[in-house]
């Protein structure tokens, strides 16, 4: 069930893609679970591992939002000067559809909130494509259900952060870094409304790993580890994962992951 590691440098420019992290409170109260769907097997991105629902940035989703003031809210939250206000409302856009397309659930742009920026490196870990991907943390409406689309994706389901984590530490689950990390800096969340307030309140951290090679086994460092050309670290968790026992984990072992 393992993931294939890669080893081919890809010298293709990253793709623009958007993801969203769909959040609800934990079912006992205590912290936020978050929905997942994993992909089918045959899939060339990521097959058969559970991801957050996205994809692609389309030429289309640059013409959904044409309110001006809701641009700017957009461009502003975003944080990234150089994109642009359309370029910027369409990664938001993107999510949006991808939310609807991938779980059958519709999210407002308005209520889409920059979590994270993760560029590929010239050197994927697990596949042979390159993302400049945009994720959002966004809640899930009130009355909707949200389920796999029985297309890109073959199953869903609702994870406690930290069981997820467990999960995949068990062989259960694929996850990828961007995932993995991810999952890490959710299970410090009280509830739902903490982790909107916390990640609405800084601006989204860009993360770009610097793959690499430990005695011949790869490793990914990312801001904030001695590999890593930015020293200041920029999310929780472990500053370097390396691949061994066939997946990505922290050199120190699962506590590792809960460790600020």
């Amino acid at each position: 069930m393992a993931l294939e590691l890669n080893d081919q440098v890809v010298d293709t420019p990253p793709r623009d893609a958007a993801s969203v992290l769909l959040l609800r409170d934990a079912a006992n109260g205590v912290g936020v679970e978050i929905f997942m769907v994993r992909r089918h097997q045959r899939s060339d991105v990521l097959g058969g591992a559970y991801v957050f629902p996205g994809g692609k940035v389309d030429e289309a989703d640059s013409a959904v939002v044409r309110e001006a003031a809701l641009m700017e809210q957009l461009y502003e939250r975003l944080g990234e000067p150089a994109l642009g206000r359309e370029m910027a409302a369409a990664m938001f856009a993107a999510a949006a559809r991808e939310t609807v397309e991938e779980c059958h659930v519709t999210v407002g742009v308005a209520d889409l909130v920059p979590f994270t920026r993760w560029i590929t490196p010239r050197t994927p870990s697990l596949q042979r494509k390159r993302f400049d991907t945009r994720f959002f943390a966004a809640p899930l409406p009130a009355g909707a259900q949200a389920t796999h689309d029985n297309h890109e994706a073959v199953d869903s389901v609702w994870l406690a952060p930290r069981l997820g984590l467990e999960r995949y530490w068990a062989g259960e689950i694929d996850l990828a870094p961007p995932q993995i990390m991810s999952l890490a800096q959710l299970s410090r969340y009280r509830n739902l409304a903490d982790a909107l307030a916390d990640v609405a309140r800084r601006p989204p951290p860009l993360i770009e790993p610097a793959s690499m090679k430990i005695d011949d086994t790869r490793a990914v460092a990312y801001p904030g580890d001695p590999a890593h050309s930015l020293r200041d670290k920029v999310m929780p968790g472990p500053t370097r994962l390396v691949f061994r026992n066939k997946r990505f984990e922290p050199e120190s072992g699962f506590a590792a992951f809960f460790e600020d």
